[in-house]
C-alpha cells in the first residue's frame, strides 16, 4: 500500500481540507499520515519556519513515505528551502513531491537532483471537487502511477523533460542555487519550461519574463508551456494584452509554445510530471 504523507511547508490551510483529502485518499486505497505541524498557523504560515522544516525533513527521512503531498501553496518555502535535509538513500527511493504554486521551490530542488516530482493540485481540490471530475480522476491516476505517470495534454513534447512552475516563485529563485539556469545546468538536454501565475499585475509579469530572458533561460529551452495566468488582468497602459507580452518575450525562439494549457490556479489544473535526469 502506497504511503502518502501530507505536510504544510508553506501557507496555513483550513483543517477540514486536509481531513477531507485524507478521507478521499484512504478511500482510494492509500495509507495516509499527516505531519505534526500540518494544521499549524503562524500568521499566514502553517507554523514557524522551524516547524514547517521539521515536517518536511521528517517526511524525507522516513523511508516508508512514497509521496509527500503538500497541503497548499501560499508562501513560505523560500524561508526554508535551503535548509532541507535530503535523503541519503538512492534517489530512486526518494518520495514523489506533489504540489504547485509556492511548491515550485521544492520542485526546483527535486529537479536539481534529477528526481521526478508532480506539479498537481493539493488538498483543497481533493477535498472539494467531485469524485468524477476529470482532474480528480487524473490526480488519482498520477498518485497511483507515481514516477511512471505519463499523462500530458499535448503531444508536442513527448519524451521531453519538463521543469518550472509558478513564474513569481521562479523569478524569486533567480540568483540562488535553485534558479532555472542551475536546474538546466544539471540536465543532459534542453528542457521544456512550464509557467503559470495568479494575481500578478501585467507589468510585473512582463518584468519577470524579461528577467528570465536576459538571464539566458529562454535560449536554453526546447519548448514552453504557458499555463493559466489567473486574475492577471490586461493593463491598457502596457499597450497590449498579457498574452501579447508572453508572445513578445518568446519571439525569435525556434521551439514550440503551447498556450492556455490546463495548469495553474484553476479547477482544471491537471497533474504533470516534472523530471530532471532519471534518478539512479
Amino acid at each position: 500500500m502506497k504511503h502518502i504523507r501530507i505536510i504544510s511547508p508553506s501557507g496555513a490551510i483550513e483543517k477540514s481540507y486536509i481531513e477531507q483529502a485524507r478521507e478521499r485518499l484512504e478511500g482510494w486505497g492509500f495509507q495516509v499520515s499527516i505531519g505534526k505541524h500540518a494544521f499549524g498557523a503562524c500568521g499566514r504560515f502553517a507554523g514557524t519556519p522551524e516547524e514547517r522544516l521539521a515536517d518536511l525533513n521528517e517526511a524525507f527521512a522516513d523511508a516508508s513515505v512514497d509521496v509527500i503531498l503538500c497541503s497548499r501553496g501560499g508562501y513560505g518555502l523560500q524561508q526554508i528551502v535551503d535548509k532541507i535535509v535530503l535523503p541519503t538513500r538512492p534517489k530512486s527511493e526518494w518520495p514523489l513531491v506533489v504540489g504547485f504554486s509556492d511548491i515550485t521551490a521544492l520542485h526546483a530542488v527535486m529537479s536539481l537532483h534529477g528526481v521526478p516530482s508532480l506539479h498537481a493540485s493539493m488538498c483543497k481540490a481533493l477535498a472539494t471537487l467531485s469524485e468524477d471530475a476529470p482532474q480528480v480522476l487524473l490526480m488519482r491516476e498520477a498518485l497511483e502511477k507515481g514516477k511512471e505517470f505519463q499523462h500530458f495534454s499535448t503531444s508536442h513534447f513527448d519524451g521531453k523533460k519538463i521543469i518550472g512552475g509558478n513564474l513569481s516563485v521562479l523569478y524569486g529563485l533567480q540568483g540562488t542555487p535553485y534558479s532555472l539556469n542551475a536546474v538546466i545546468d544539471k540536465l543532459e538536454e534542453a528542457p521544456v519550461l512550464l509557467i503559470e501565475d495568479i494575481c500578478e499585475r501585467h507589468y510585473h509579469v512582463d518584468r519577470m519574463l524579461n528577467n528570465l530572458r536576459m538571464s539566458g533561460v529562454f535560449g536554453r529551452l526546447s519548448g514552453v508551456i504557458v499555463g493559466q495566468f489567473t486574475d492577471c488582468d490586461d493593463d491598457s497602459l502596457m499597450g497590449c494584452t498579457v498574452q501579447d507580452s508572453v508572445n513578445q518575450v518568446f519571439a525569435g525562439y525556434d521551439y514550440p509554445i503551447v498556450f492556455d494549457a490546463p495548469y495553474g490556479h484553476v479547477d482544471e489544473n491537471e497533474p504533470i510530471l516534472f523530471c530532471g535526469n532519471q534518478a539512479e
